[in-house]
């Protein structure tokens, strides 16, 4: 990553951006997509919340479909052991664009894990959001170089936080349209999935789902964390639980034309106490790793009861401040959290 932006290596994510002259720039370039987005969710928002309790999901979720988990190439290859024990059938795999010069690697990386299904999620990063040209280029080497073991690719990741890159949700629909049309031209074989925002602010994935762009999502994806705080029945602006949460999602996925009913969350864990600088938020959102293993179970439960959600990738495998093991010490350490998945897969 280039500066403004830089990379935290202990939470695996982008340090917030501390040149705030530089932030409020690119907000105020970016100003008129406000208008759309606002537009937007005054029309659609009112009606997503009115057909969430008529949204019924007969089909029943499908164990060996459902459960997925991110893992990582700085974890190394102790996580195939690893992934044959909980016989997790399904990963996502980060591939940064600003580490082009190293996609061998993860190519290598990922070909260890050849017998499951992955999802690589291509990171997005300033660079290659404002250079189309250099963007097409590599987007290119990575869909040739992994789409001969790899059939689903998530194109980008939080797009709503600007620490991520993106500085409006009409950057990101500009960017995901460049790279469906490549798509659409050498590669049409695979699919695409996005949008990707994180969080509970579904005012952005209203944008990403009803806009004049010409794109289509094969599946659509969604980081949603509901309450780092605590549980996962908790309850946000009162109303909004992960029940609710999911209700809305999909409602607003079943409303648009822009998207299958296909749902995946890309995304979501709960932060370890006394972790720091591993925990990606600070100690107040942490929870004991004992709840952290309550939480998760619950969060799938509560997925699985919705049969709304097709998968969920849980972030991730191998991560002290957030993940299952801990590798702090040079060596893996299984968290309570880890039985309890290893548990929850073999008791679906």
């Amino acid at each position: 990553m280039k500066e403004p932006f830089s990379w935290d290596k202990y939470s695996n994510q982008p340090y917030p951006i501390k040149d705030k002259a530089y932030k409020k720039a690119m907000r105020k370039k970016n100003a008129f997509s406000y208008i759309p987005l606002l537009l937007t969710n005054l029309v659609i928002f009112p009606l997503s919340l009115l057909l969430m309790p008529f949204l019924k999901v007969k089909n029943k979720v499908k164990k060996e479909e459902f459960f997925g988990i991110g893992i990582d190439l700085e974890g190394g290859l102790e996580q195939v052991s690893l992934i044959k024990e909980l016989k997790v059938k399904h990963l996502l795999i980060r591939m940064p664009l600003w580490e082009i010069k190293r996609v061998d690697e993860y190519v290598e990386f990922a070909k260890n894990f050849a017998d499951r299904e992955i999802l690589l999620n291509i990171l997005q990063d300033r660079e290659h959001i404002e250079n189309k040209e250099l963007l097409l280029k590599d987007i290119d080497i990575i869909f040739d170089k992994f789409s001969p073991f790899v059939k689903e690719f998530q194109i980008g990741n939080a797009i709503n936080r600007t620490k991520w890159g993106f500085f409006s949700m009409d950057e990101y629909l500009n960017w995901y349209n460049s790279i469906k049309n490549l798509r659409d031209k050498k590669y049409s074989k695979i699919k695409l999935i996005g949008s990707s925002v994180i969080d509970f602010e579904f005012h952005h994935t209203l944008r990403t789902l009803f806009n004049g762009f010409q794109i289509k999502y094969d599946k659509f994806s969604s980081l949603l964390y509901v309450d780092r705080r605590g549980s996962p029945e908790n309850k946000q602006y009162l109303f909004f639980d992960t029940k609710r949460k999911i209700d809305l999602l999909y409602s607003m996925v079943w409303l648009s034309k822009k998207s299958s009913n296909d749902i995946y969350i890309t995304e979501v864990n709960w932060p370890l106490k006394n972790r720091a600088p591993f925990a990606p938020t600070s100690e107040t959102e942490c929870v004991k790793e004992e709840d952290y293993a309550k939480y998760m179970l619950k969060y799938h439960k509560i997925a699985i009861k919705s049969a709304k959600i097709k998968r969920i990738y849980w972030h991730q495998l191998v991560a002290p401040g957030y993940g299952l093991v801990d590798n702090r010490k040079g060596k893996l350490k299984k968290m309570p959290q880890y039985y309890e998945y290893k548990k929850m897969i073999e008791n679906f």
